[in-house]
């Protein structure tokens, strides 16, 4: 094999996939393609699959490793494809020792926002997910490990953190839950300016968390919430930890103290869900004012209780989650509509002429300035799906 190459990571699937790619990608080694997949639905395994193809089929003369929990979950499987060059454990997949790289190998600061894993697996089985079997039990990173982590990325200029994990609600050092390590790294780290939180399970929000959401401005007004389904029958079945009214009241609380982006995790045609159950799910995405959504077809997963229930079928499931994104990309071309005239700070990302703002609104510009700034925008129109603007 040639080794003339920079290494190259594809990313399928969460934020902390992504937070992970970062990390390999200045541990990975000349003339190595990774392929960091993912292994959420039969879908997500499907693109993992194809991505190893195409990139043989680029790259025929790399290494190519395969890591992510795809390949967690099936690792005879994807050793056996003919394209892959040799499987990384999800466990292993950071540990330098992996990839060939010294073991204080130096890593590059992204341009625009960092995506950091402080969380890791779970411990709720819920009836139709297979993550855990990929991930593991839930496990945090030490406090006192991740502040001087995101204190060097802001040191090198960093603007935008996203705190991620598998359950990052669920964020447990010691004790120590996930309020607790935002409040310390908005105190220990005075030059961040701009902490996202990824998806958050609503049953793990306690009321300290949610005070920083609202109160604190550096924690962006952008709340993704892991909320699956509308129905509590649903919800039941799916063996989550809340219900309908627990989403609605969490909402409520978030908004009455600040303009909050709602996003949400929604599944479409889980098992036994009939049209009416179907129709509450719906109803919620106005109700809580989804206007950021994750959907999916229902994928059954081998080995979960949810793909030994009655199954609706895939072009039911399908139909149902086209009109959940339709009802979500609705809510947030209203949102987007209310913002004409106000005034954004946006961080600029590639190409240059555009970026998101606090609560994630994508704002295009007229144009390129430097990647990674944040600029203060004026916003002079909307469009269904971004705001336009000038620069202040």
């Amino acid at each position: 094999m040639s080794f003339s190459h920079q290494p190259e990571v594809v990313t399928l699937g969460c934020r902390l996939n992504i937070a992970e790619s970062a990390a390999i990608r200045q541990l990975a080694g000349r003339g190595q393609v990774v392929v960091n997949g993912c292994g959420v639905t039969n879908q997500a395994v499907k693109d993992t699959r194809a991505a190893i193809r195409r990139l043989r089929r680029a790259r025929p003369d790399a290494e190519l490793v395969v890591t992510g929990c795809a390949s967690e979950m099936d690792r005879a499987g994807f050793t056996a494809m003919p394209e892959v060059d040799r499987v990384v454990a999800n466990a292993a997949k950071l540990l330098p020792a992996s990839w060939g790289a010294r073991p204080n190998a130096p890593r590059a600061v992204p341009q625009t926002r960092a995506f950091v894993g402080v969380q890791n697996g779970c411990d709720h089985h819920c009836t139709f997910c297979a993550i855990p079997q990929g991930r593991g039990a839930n496990r945090a990173d030490p406090v006192a490990e991740v502040i001087p982590r995101i204190a060097a990325l802001v040191e090198a200029g960093q603007r935008e953190v996203v705190l991620s994990g598998v359950d990052l609600a669920s964020y447990d050092d010691r004790g120590a839950r996930l309020g607790v390590l935002v409040e310390r790294l908005l105190a220990d780290v005075p030059g961040l300016q701009r902490l996202r939180l990824s998806s958050l399970d609503p049953a793990a929000i306690d009321d300290h968390l949610l005070a920083l959401l609202t109160q604190e401005p550096r924690v962006m007004p952008h709340v993704h919430l892991s909320v699956q389904a509308g129905d509590d029958m649903i919800l039941k079945r799916m063996r989550r930890r809340h219900a309908r009214g627990d989403v609605v009241r969490l909402v409520e609380r978030l908004k009455a103290q600040r303009d909050v982006a709602i996003g949400a995790d929604l599944i479409a045609g889980f098992p036994t869900e009939d049209e009416a159950m179907f129709a509450h799910t719906l109803a919620l995405v106005a109700e809580a004012d989804i206007t950021h959504a994750h959907v999916f077809p229902y994928s059954p997963r081998a080995g979960t209780p949810a793909a030994r229930m009655p199954q609706v079928t895939p072009a039911v499931a399908r139909d149902r989650a086209a009109r959940l994104r339709t009802a979500t990309a609705a809510r947030l071309a209203t949102r987007l509509a209310a913002q004409v005239g106000t005034t954004q700070a946006v961080l600029v990302e590639k190409p240059g002429d555009r970026g998101h703002a606090a609560d994630f609104a994508e704002v295009r510009l007229p144009a390129p300035v430097p990647v990674g700034s944040i600029v203060t925008v004026i916003v002079t129109a909307a469009a269904p799906d971004h705001l336009t603007g000038i620069i202040a």
